[in-house]
């Protein structure tokens, strides 16, 4: 049965380690078998990094640049070769192929998610490979993906794939880093990723080159499973991989999709928008949102930090600070620092005009436990 498939590879499973050039053998792989899966009737993305990486080599520098301007224009110098490096490789397999540069702007902003949304269907159905990145020539920081992980979990939940490939440079999730711990278990299924914090010590970061590390996989696993989409980590130097998985081999580690998830509205307040604020709320408000499937009150709100305006995205956060949910917000923070703690009749007497009933409505608010 065909199926909608996202693979992610790293900077790590890209270039040699000890050179920084690509790894050819492995290109050529991974494009044997993205084809393949194409011929076989399956929808396939490849979110690739790797451009800065390129660019370094091709540019002589030694280390990963720090500053985000030298960053932009290495990645600039290094999309192009990139791209056509696996434009050659699909072309002799006469497997056409696409470049789709993304910033987080573009999935903010509903209209520009939707249209990105319909861009990705309207290639798959015409049977090409989009090959994505971030557009780390424009990106400015506050609305950066980060990594790619983030990134590939984003696309996946765009286009409501079936699966997403995190493919890095380690075999799957194990208890502890293998290559410094090496009684490290395997840790083949995850049903609950919550479960994972007290089992998984996990560095911040991969190879020098690459900047996710398995906290970045784990984070991407979170947000593809909650948008219905099965995870899986898996070995980058073995594209192989992919299609035994596809197959039922118990490979790599896989993360269950949860059962019921998010409708397309709700993964892009999820997944799409970027936080500009918090509300603290008190436990009768938490409840009624976690428990009850209520929306957010006035009167529940204890704190409103960040400067944000109404149809905004805010999180929304319990005593301790601990973020439970996010929606989109009726009332900008200097009305919520007026009405927080009042009961909904108030709202007009305090603010001199008749507002909305609710601050976040239940159908803007999507939990994040």
């Amino acid at each position: 049965m065909p199926q909608t498939v996202v693979i992610k590879i790293g900077t790590s499973s890209l270039t040699q380690p000890d050179t920084g050039y690509l790894a050819l053998s492995t290109i050529a792989k991974l494009v044997e078998v993205l084809s393949r899966l194409r011929q076989q009737g399956h929808q396939v993305i490849l979110v690739s990094s790797g451009a800065v990486g390129v660019g370094c080599a091709r540019l002589g520098l030694k280390e990963r640049p720090r500053t985000i301007a030298l960053k932009q224009a290495v990645a600039a110098v290094g999309q192009g070769r990139l791209m056509r490096v696996y434009d050659d490789f699909f072309t002799s397999l006469e497997q056409p192929i696409a470049q789709v540069l993304l910033t987080r702007s573009d999935l903010v902003q509903r209209s520009r998610y939707v249209n990105a949304y319909r861009t990705f269907r309207q290639l798959l159905k015409l049977g090409v490979i989009p090959i994505v990145n971030e557009n780390d020539t424009l990106a400015v920081e506050e609305l950066k993906f980060g990594d790619n992980d983030t990134l590939s979990a984003m696309v996946a939940s765009l286009v409501e794939a079936d699966w997403l490939f995190l493919l890095t440079d380690v075999d799957r999730l194990y208890s502890a880093d293998p290559r410094s711990h090496p009684e490290a278990e395997p840790i083949s299924l995850v049903d609950d990723i919550a479960e994972l914090q007290g089992t998984v010590e996990v560095g911040d970061r991969g190879s020098s080159w690459g900047t996710g590390g398995m906290v970045t996989k784990i984070s991407a696993a979170k947000i593809a499973t909650a948008s219905g989409v099965r995870t899986v980590i898996t070995e980058g130097r073995s594209p192989d991989n992919i299609e035994k998985i596809l197959q039922g081999e118990p490979l790599g580690t896989q993360f269950e999709p949860e059962p019921q998830p998010f409708n397309a509205r709700k993964r892009w307040i999820a997944n799409g928008l970027v936080p500009a604020g918090k509300l603290y709320l008190d436990r009768g408000a938490v409840n009624a949102i976690c428990q009850a499937g209520k929306s957010l009150l006035a009167a529940g709100i204890v704190e409103v930090e960040g400067e944000f305006q109404s149809q905004d995205a805010v999180q929304l956060c319990d005593p301790l600070g601990q973020e439970i949910a996010r929606g989109i917000v009726n009332y900008s923070h200097i009305e919520l620092q007026q009405i927080r703690g009042r009961h909904s009749e108030d709202i007009a007497t305090i603010l001199g005009y008749v507002g909305v009933e609710t601050v976040v409505h239940r159908d803007n608010l999507v939990l994040s436990t």
